[in-house]
């Protein structure tokens, strides 16, 4: 099997190559940085530039299967310019590479997966969302994710098959959302956000790679929740970080107003309630690594 990768040298990316060269499947990946393109026998990197709508036609040969993860970081503050950096970056790369493939004549691709994020289902205390469930949120966020599946959909008139994994929380100890919530608490200034009861669905780095991989060996199609299991409120996930870090919790939880006056419209990351499962992967038989929070933090802080 060969798999062309965007983002493959971001935090997701990174661990999806391993588990593909692994398990001995051929890796093309796309870069943006001419400096980054690397070849061995199963890694090929290729040039693109999707503001400039440049691509290396070279890089669908062979090709059996896209993972499309690149896009603009949402943890850098939302000015306009950004806003529209953030839809752009996941849109504009997602149509280039459709109209790669649109005018190709000989391609094999027929499975195309794209990242996807979980801030389009709304806020909710009481609800669970699971796949079949089809209610949005009307926030920026949600617009983003809305945009970006529509750019992922558009594949499906090529007659290839479209996976989005809608993934929550990233935990890992290379990088991304865990190592900034350590990070006060380390310091001894930790403390929880509002109430601390909203909910946080969050996956391990492994799992999320391990799904990725799931999801192309199965060819699952259609909206998978790349989430753990057993979600937890943000005052219990504090509290079990402190725990693993053998810190004290002695501050006050910090006011939403606080954080949207340091952060502005970005602060909502830190607000936002969903308690989200991950129903399709577990029905169709894919087992976590991590499933519980103590277990993934006692993998990634040591």
């Amino acid at each position: 099997m060969r798999v062309l990768i965007t983002g493959a040298t971001g935090l997701i990316g990174n661990e999806l190559v391993d588990v593909l060269l692994k398990n001995n499947h051929a890796v093309h990946y796309l870069t943006t940085s001419s400096s980054k393109i690397k070849n061995s026998l199963n890694y090929h990197g290729f040039y693109w530039n999707p503001q400039e709508g440049k691509i290396d036609d070279n890089c669908i040969n062979g090709v059996d299967i896209i993972v499309h993860l690149a896009g603009a970081s949402i943890s850098k503050r939302w000015t306009d310019s950004y806003k529209l950096e953030l839809i752009e970056s996941r849109v504009l790369s997602a149509n280039l590479l459709f109209n790669l493939l649109r005018k190709a004549t000989n391609h094999q691709v027929k499975h195309f997966v794209s990242a996807s994020g979980t801030d389009i289902y709304p806020d909710s205390y009481s609800k669970v969302y699971d796949e079949t469930l089809t209610e949005v949120d009307s926030s920026f966020l949600s617009n983003v994710v809305l945009k970006w599946e529509e750019s992922a959909d558009q594949f499906k008139l090529l007659d290839i098959k479209v996976s989005k994994l809608r993934t929550g929380i990233v935990f890992s100890s290379k990088g991304g959302a865990l190592l900034e919530m350590i990070k006060p608490i380390k310091m001894f200034v930790g403390s929880g956000f509002g109430s601390g009861k909203q909910i946080q669905s969050w996956i391990h780095l492994t799992d999320l790679a391990n799904l990725y991989y799931f999801v192309i060996q199965n060819q699952i199609e259609g909206v998978i929740n790349a989430v753990s299991p057993y979600p937890i409120s943000n005052q219990d996930l504090t509290k079990a970080i402190a725990k693993q870090l053998k810190r004290p919790l002695f501050l006050p939880n910090v006011p939403q107003f606080v954080m949207k006056f340091i952060l502005g419209e970005m602060h909502i990351l830190l607000f936002g309630n969903k308690n989200i499962a991950p129903r399709k992967a577990t029905s169709l038989g894919f087992k976590f690594q991590f499933p519980t929070v103590k277990e993934a933090l006692e993998n990634c802080i040591k």
